[in-house]
C-alpha cells in the first residue's frame, strides 16, 4: 500500500492515518468538517489535499448510520482500488449497501476494537490499535486484493486481525462493549444527584466501573442506534439478574432465618457467576488471564514519583505486568499497585524497601 484516503478524521480515522503516515504511506484526509481535517493534517496524519487519482485503499471512518452513504459515494467516484469501513457495527451497513445493488467485491467491513473516552482528532495517537483485535468480516464475494490491503493496514497499525461473520460480530460487541457501556452509564447516573459527602468516598472501584461512562453521548447514540436489538436482548438478561439480586437482598432483611439463608445463597450465586465470567476476560496481549501478585507502594503526588518506581523496579530486574493507581481522598498522596509475577513479588518488595519506598502490606 502506497496511498490511502481516510474519510472521517475523528479519533479512529486520524489514529489510523497517523499509523500509516509513520510507515511511509501517503495519506489523504477528508471530512465533512474541513476544520477537523485541517487539525488532523496539522497533527501529521497526512494531507487534506484531494488525491489526483484513485488511491490504494479508502478507509471510511464515519458513524454507522452514515457508512453506506459515504461508501456508496466513494465507490461511485472510483476513489480507490479497495474500500473498508471501521464502524463498530457491521451487519447493517453491509445489508444497506447490498440493497443499493452495489458491487461489493472491492469492499470489506472491519472494526478495530480500540478507542478512548475522548473523541476527535486531538485524541488520536498512532499507537491506538497496537496489540488490539481488528475484526475483518469478509464474504465469499470479497476480492483477495482488498482483503490483503486490509491486512496490510492492520499490520501497519500493529493490531491483531480477527475474522468473523458480520452478524456474529455485532452480537459479540453488544456483549463486550455496547451493553457494558450502558450499564456503566446507569451506575454513573446514580452519582449525578448524590450527596457530596457520599461522592467524596469514591474509590478505585467506582472509578473502574464508571470510567467508560465519560464517553461522548452523541457518538454512543450513533453506535447504539445501529445495534439496538442485540443490546436490548442482553439488557433483558441483566434486568432479570437485577430482579433476582433485589429479591435476594430483600430476603436478607427478613426476620425469617430461612429467607435470610435463601437471600444469602442468591447473592453468593450471583457473585460466583461474576467470578466465573471475569476470569474469561483475556489477559495481556489477548492471552489467557494470569494471576499476579500485587506490590502496593505509597507515593506522594509529586512529579517523577512513578518514573522512580519503574526505574527502581528495572534495576531490580522485575517486569511490571500491570499498574493501577488509587488516589487518597483529600490528600496529595496515593497508592500505586504494581502487578508482577508471583515469584518476583518478594524481590520487588525488598528492592523498593531498600530504596526508601513505603510498602503497604
Amino acid at each position: 500500500m502506497r496511498t490511502a484516503l481516510v474519510i472521517g478524521t475523528g479519533l479512529i480515522g486520524t489514529s489510523a492515518a497517523l499509523a500509516l503516515t509513520q510507515r511511509g504511506v501517503t495519506v489523504h484526509l477528508s471530512d465533512h468538517d474541513p476544520e477537523q481535517a485541517r487539525t488532523a493534517t496539522a497533527l501529521g496524519a497526512g494531507t487534506d489535499e484531494a488525491p489526483e487519482g484513485p488511491v490504494d485503499l479508502a478507509i471510511v471512518a464515519a458513524p454507522p448510520a452514515l457508512v453506506a452513504d459515504v461508501l456508496a459515494d466513494a465507490m461511485a467516484r472510483g476513489a480507490a482500488r479497495g474500500y473498508i469501513d471501521v464502524a463498530s457495527v457491521k451487519g447493517g451497513p453491509r445489508r444497506e449497501l447490498e440493497a443499493r445493488g452495489l458491487d461489493l467485491s472491492s469492499y470489506i467491513g472491519t472494526h478495530p476494537m480500540s478507542g478512548r473516552e475522548k473523541s476527535g482528532p486531538l485524541a488520536a495517537t498512532g499507537d491506538l490499535f497496537e496489540g488490539r483485535p481488528w475484526v475483518l468480516t469478509p464474504t465469499r464475494d470479497t476480492d483477495t486484493e482488498v482483503l490483503n490491503l486490509a491486512l496490510e493496514l492492520i499490520s501497519h497499525c500493529r493490531a491483531v486481525p480477527v475474522v468473523m461473520d458480520a452478524d456474529a460480530h455485532d452480537r459479540a460487541v453488544a456483549l463486550v462493549s455496547h451493553m457494558p457501556h450502558l450499564v456503566s452509564s446507569m451506575v454513573a447516573a446514580r452519582l449525578e444527584h448524590a450527596e457530596e459527602a457520599a461522592v467524596r468516598l469514591c474509590g478505585q472501584g467506582i472509578r473502574d466501573v464508571t470510567r467508560i461512562a465519560a464517553s461522548d453521548p452523541r457518538m454512543w447514540i450513533d453506535i447504539l442506534s445501529a445495534n439496538p436489538g442485540p443490546v436490548a436482548d442482553l439488557l433483558t438478561d441483566v434486568a432479570a439478574d437485577l430482579e433476582e439480586t433485589v429479591r435476594a437482598l430483600r430476603a436478607l432483611q427478613s426476620s425469617d432465618e430461612d429467607k435470610r439463608l435463601e437471600g444469602g445463597t442468591g447473592i453468593a450465586s450471583m457473585l460466583r457467576r461474576g467470578n466465573a465470567g471475569q476470569v474469561r476476560v483475556p489477559g495481556k496481549h489477548g492471552s489467557a488471564p494470569r494471576a499476579y501478585e500485587t506490590v502496593a507502594v505509597l507515593i506522594d503526588d509529586q512529579p517523577g514519583q512513578l518514573a522512580r518506581i519503574f526505574a527502581d523496579a528495572g534495576v531490580a530486574g522485575v517486569n511490571i505486568e500491570d499498574v493501577r493507581i488509587e488516589h487518597a481522598t483529600g490528600q496529595q498522596a496515593g497508592l500505586v499497585q504494581l502487578m508482577v509475577e508471583p515469584k518476583a513479588a518478594a524481590v520487588l518488595t525488598a528492592a523498593l524497601k531498600d530504596r526508601g519506598w513505603a510498602i503497604r502490606q
